[in-house]
This record gives C-alpha cells, structure tokens and sequence, in this order.
C-alpha cells in the first residue's frame, strides 16, 4: 500500500508531486497531434490525465488486482460513469436493496427518466436475485457489507449466477477498503470505492475511483468520466495517496475498536440486536470469514425505543461525532431513517431492513474505552 504504483519524477521526490495544472505543453504541434490521436503517450489536459491522478490510479488498481483504475471528483461521480457506462435505454439491473442512498436515489429519480430498469432486492439470498433476472438484465450491482444494514453478499455466488446469464457485477468495497476485501479476484467485473471514506481515512477529501478487471470494461468507463467532466483534482489525489500510506494501520485498529464495542452493545439492555460481521450472531458471519480478511469497522444496532430512541441517542454522544459519511480515524454516528435514508418511503426502508431504531456507527481509533463510556452515557439517556 505504501509503494504500489508509486510515481518517480525527475526529481527523485518521495512523495507523489501535486501536478495542480489544467493543461499540459507540447514540444510542437506534431507532438500535440499525436497524443490526441493516441500515438503517444503523454499528458493533454487534466480532465483527460495528470502524473498525480495516474499514480494514485496505479496505486489503486494494484491493491484491488484490476487491469485498471478510472478517477472521479466523488463517490457519486463513479456510481454516475458506471450506470452512463454500462447501461442504456431498456437495460434492467439489479441491485441490494439497502444500497446507498444516493446510489438508489438517482437511479430511481434520474436513470428511469431515460428508460433504464431497476429491482432492489437482498442481495444476500442469490434466491432473490436469480428471481429478478430478466431478459434484459445487464447489471447486477452490490454493495457488501451494505449500508447501513451491514448485510454481506456472496460476491463469488452471485458472480456466478450472474456471469451465466451474461450479467455484469459490479461491487461497491467502500464498507471494506481494498486492505480487507477484493471483490475482482472473487469474480467481479468492477469495483469501485468511494475514497472518501476509508481509502483516505481523514475526513478532508471528497473523490471516487473505479477499477476494472478487464481493458474492455476500462476504456468505455474512462471515455464517460473524460467526455462528461467527472474528474478528480490533483489536490484530492495528493491527500488519498497519502491516506492510503496508513490504510493497514488506520483499518487495524478501528477493526479492533469495532470489535470490542460490538461484544459490549451486544449485552446492552436497551440493544435489540447487534450486526457485525466479526460476531458469531451475524447471519453471514462464516461468509465474511471467507471472503474478507476482517470484519471492518462498522457497525449497526437497533434500539428497543425505534425511531426516538435513536434520535435521543445520536443526540447525546460526546466523543462519536454525529455526522455521516464513514471509515474515518475519526468516530461518526448516524440515524439512518431521519438522515441518509429518510428520502425512503417508510415501506422501502423496512423492505431494505432499514428500521427507526436503527444506529450506524463508523469505529475510529480513538481509545476504546472513552468510546464506549461515551456510548454508555448516551444509551442511558435513552427512555
């Protein structure tokens, strides 16, 4: 993690340069020519390539074993190329029914409005995906773990089943980060990440980055991200390459924070239930032990009180900041269903497992024991 595709320059810096240029100078015109007719290699213009772009895109398609990796100025900018990308007019595609917000939301709201199909199913029952296979069906995208359920998806299973009826899978690894999962090497065709979250693992950077198993998957994705402007800054690239110099590390120790809290949560009287893959009560808990290195640093728990209890909750922690977003070294706590997911129907929330109860909790790495008095103290102001 810390050298993959590392970039060397001329002058022997140790750190990738922040090349903060729009454009790129030619020796002369006949250079200037054939870069933009792809007979040599070399920069035009940010939006199409920069040095500090490509070095963390090598870095990135290195630690996931892909052939390549596709840049974006946000998480959404890569969920955004990959529908333009491998979708059109007619197309049907499948995808876990507790997937990100955002991620359903514009296609529910935006990709219908030009005639793409959508299913939401429990992607964790390859029952319910091979029931939603149509004839048209040309993507099956999951998202494992899954926000904010953390339910896990066979990648391998489903893999399968969709490869043979010629279905594209394409995995969102935010939950996972490419140091405990890789979703390309179990069969996918496609993963992407949102490096916001524990790819850079600081709070202080929006981007996202795709990476593709195949060149046939990689130059159609990159032709959408160039031709509608979805690029990364330098200045992003810079912080996510250094971010990811600690990913191992950052990772480590949320997962073994994550770990005790879960165990302690799972005791609490006002908890109903605690999901976690490293506890033995999570359904998919020999699944994760199979297709993950570790169980990560995110957790979910239902409160007994529903819907107030977790507002009361959220509403007095003292060290877990509350804030969306996730996989920071920082923790965060949220309430799904009046923030991320409240644009949900109440019926499509309960269809994804989303309940009023239900808490999210990204695990930093602060000391352990301040988190969970911190925890505590809230709990015991819940009614």
């Amino acid at each position: 993690m810390v050298h993959a595709g590392h970039y060397h320059d001329n002058f022997g810096s140790a750190t990738v340069p922040i090349y903060q240029t729009s454009t790129f100078a030619f020796e002369n015109a006949r250079q200037g020519a054939n870069r933009f007719a792809g007979k040599e290699k070399g920069y035009i213009y940010t939006r199409i390539g920069n040095p500090t772009l490509q070095a963390l895109e090598e870095n990135m398609a290195v630690l996931e074993d892909g052939f390549g990796a596709i840049t974006t100025g946000s998480g959404m900018g890569a969920v955004s190329v990959i529908y333009m990308g491998l979708l059109q007019a007619g197309a049907h595609m499948i995808s876990t029914s507790s997937v990100y917000g955002p991620s359903r939301g514009i296609m529910e709201k935006h990709f219908s409005r030009f005639g793409v199909e959508y299913s939401y199913v429990d992607t964790s029952d390859t029952g319910q995906i091979k029931k939603a296979i149509k004839p048209n069906t040309r993507l099956l995208y999951l998202e494992t773990p899954a926000n904010p359920t953390i339910k896990l998806s066979d990648i391998e299973a489903c893999a399968k089943l969709a490869h043979e009826h010629d279905i594209l899978v394409v995995v969102d690894n935010t939950f996972s980060s490419p140091f405990l999962q890789n979703p390309l090497k179990l069969g996918a065709d496609v993963v992407f990440h949102s490096v916001t979250k524990f790819v850079n693992g600081h709070a202080d950077v929006v981007g996202g980055i795709i990476i593709t198993a195949t060149e046939a998957l990689y130059q159609p994705l990159r032709h959408v991200m160039v031709n509608l402007g979805f690029n990364m800054d330098p200045h992003q690239a810079y912080l996510v390459l250094r971010g990811i110099k600690t990913l191992s590390l950052r990772v480590e120790k949320a997962q073994e924070n994550a770990m005790t809290i879960a165990h302690w949560l799972e005791q609490h009287p006002k908890i109903k239930w605690v999901r976690y893959p490293g506890l033995k009560s999570h359904p998919q808990y020999e699944l994760a032990r199979k297709q993950m290195r570790g169980p990560g640093a995110m957790i979910s728990f239902e409160l007994k009180g529903g819907f107030d209890a977790g507002e009361q909750m959220i509403n007095s922690v003292h060290i877990a900041t509350l804030a969306v977003s996730l996989g920071g070294v920082e923790t965060l706590i949220q309430h799904p269903a009046s923030m991320t997911h409240a644009s949900l129907s109440s019926e499509a929330r309960l269809e994804a497992d989303i309940t009023d109860g239900l808490v999210r909790l990204s695990v930093g790495i602060e000391d352990v024991e301040d988190l969970i008095n911190d925890l505590s103290q809230a709990l015991d102001k819940v009614k």
